[in-house]
């Protein structure tokens, strides 16, 4: 009787709250949005807007007093120290992104969801982004997985939330159909991990890959193989990418800009953790295979963008949803070189997440802008805009050439280097190769759209005065906010990059 009154005192465990406290608000507020909507008369809709807003400014600031990054909780009692949750300083970079961008989608929506459900939106929204809040944090695949599918499930909705648009309803349905498949094969695989290793956790997982009876060795292959396939298709990495452009052109414009920043954030974190963490020991298989996918998807997403023809109906957002399976191939390199040069590679990954999250927000920004006065969201349609909104043309050029690596945006350029170097120095020449190739073919249509802002409008058009159109005010904020980060990123390069390389892992 005392032996099993010790064993269940044991198991018994305190909840760190304070840990938990970022995801756990955005999960509360979601719910209060949710309940709220009942009894608020349709005239007050737009409060439940500002609550969201207000709720994932609450989850941000909870980050602040997690900074020294030591905090642990649901942990196993009964001789490991292995735990489900940990919030280190990657977790909370990543929280950080994650919450920033569904912040400023925030922004960007409240303006633009007058013929959508109001409830309905801010309580997917809250509760995709509390799955990818808890992601980072997460420390076994059982989380891990649930974390992710908490992230992806809201979005498979609020992709098709525009009731009656076919394109709308069709882009909810690749996207939901490829999701599925990549969640079922990844939930096949981490069956077989676990059936060789018989346990979820991260750091148990390392140790115990290393030693697996040589009878469940293929199993434990196996196992890793459908793993890394399922997140795969997170990244949209190619072949897995089929799904982006069309999800990102059939989606509200705020919900495409979050899929390609926190949507992107939250595939990249998850394969970060089980590749540096829990599947070291087969980094001679997974190494070589994401350094090839890297190489496929930047070639494969810069080529596409290539073939956008700027008459063609919302052509811009095809643009952009190209842009980002280009970039996705650029930030699986850092990942790749960490099979061969350590975890400390990884660093290189995450800032240029960073980098890349604040500028294609403020890309779709303005696209957001654009579409007020020009619903088809063509290429052309953005031809002398600087005549028009001479700020918005501006913040755009920044944004564009930020993506290309270009002075003024000295953030993206500083960015891709560190990304090359890391190619360099794992021994991947090859890869290094192949993404200077495909930084120059990148920079065509990077410079073309750029150009096309400071043109003269075309012949037959006139310019529209930009006083005929209020724009909202949380979509200014949105633009500034994104170009200010933007600026400031590039004023201290070195300090972002130094910081992301040293002190994640």
């Amino acid at each position: 009787m005392t032996t099993a009154a010790e064993s269940a005192t044991s198991l018994v465990q305190s909840v760190d709250w304070l840990a938990i406290a970022p995801p756990l608000t955005a999960a509360a507020v979601a719910l209060v949005v949710l309940v709220a909507d009942l009894f608020v008369t349709e005239a007050r809709k737009p409060l439940l807007g500002y609550g969201a807003v207000a709720g994932l400014v609450a989850s941000l600031a909870l980050i602040l007093p997690l900074h020294d990054g030591d905090r642990s909780t649901f942990c196993l009692t009964t001789g490991s120290h292995a735990c489900s949750y940990t919030a280190d300083h990657f977790t909370l970079v990543i929280q950080a992104l994650v919450l920033g961008g569904a912040l400023l989608t925030a922004l960007l929506s409240l303006g633009d969801i007058r013929k959508l459900p109001a409830g309905e939106f801010w309580f997917l929204l809250l509760s995709s982004a509390a799955g990818a809040a808890l992601l980072p944090a997460s420390r076994d695949l059982a989380t891990l997985v649930i974390a992710l599918e908490v992230a992806s499930l809201p979005a498979f909705a609020l992709v098709g939330i525009k009731r009656g648009d076919r394109r709308s309803s069709e882009a909810a349905l690749k996207f939901f159909l490829s999701s599925v498949t990549a969640t079922a094969v990844m939930l096949l695989g981490v069956s077989f991990v676990y059936a060789a290793t018989g346990t979820l956790h991260l750091t148990e997982l390392a140790g115990r890959l290393g030693h697996v009876d040589p009878r469940l060795s293929t199993l434990a292959g196996a196992g890793v193989a459908l793993t890394l396939v399922g997140f795969a298709f997170k990244t949209a990495a190619a072949p897995f990418h089929f799904w982006v452009p069309d999800t990102y052109v059939g989606a509200p414009l705020p919900i495409a800009a979050y899929l390609s920043v926190v949507g992107k954030a939250v595939g990249f974190t998850g394969l970060i953790l089980v590749t540096v963490i829990a599947f070291p020991a087969y980094a001679d298989v997974w190494g070589p295979a994401l350094a090839v996918l890297a190489a496929l998807t930047m070639t494969v997403g810069n080529v596409a963008a290539l073939r956008q023809s700027a008459s063609r109906a919302r052509s811009a957002v095809r643009l952009l949803a190209w842009s980002s399976v280009a970039q996705a191939g650029y930030l699986l390199v850092p990942v790749a070189a960490a099979a061969y040069a350590g975890e400390r590679r990884i660093g290189s990954t995450v800032a240029y997440a960073l980098m890349y999250a604040v500028v294609n927000l403020g890309a779709f920004a303005v696209a957001a802008l654009v579409a007020r006065t020009r619903p088809g969201n063509r290429l052309d349609d953005y031809r002398g805009l600087y005549a028009t909104r001479p700020l918005a043309a501006l913040a755009l050029a920044f944004f564009l050439l930020c993506l290309a690596g270009l002075p003024p945006g000295i953030i993206g350029l500083f960015a891709k280097v560190t990304v090359f170097s890391a190619a360099v120095d794992a021994g991947l020449g090859w890869l290094a190769v192949v993404m200077a190739v495909n930084v120059v073919v990148a920079l065509y249509y990077y410079l073309q759209w750029t150009a096309a802002l400071f043109r003269a409008p075309a012949d037959g058009e006139e310019a529209q005065p930009a006083v005929r159109h209020r724009v909202p005010a949380p979509l200014t904020a949105a633009i500034v906010l994104t170009a200010a980060a933007g600026v400031v990123l590039s004023g201290a390069p070195q300090t972002v990059l130094r910081f992301a390389a040293v002190n994640l892992f």
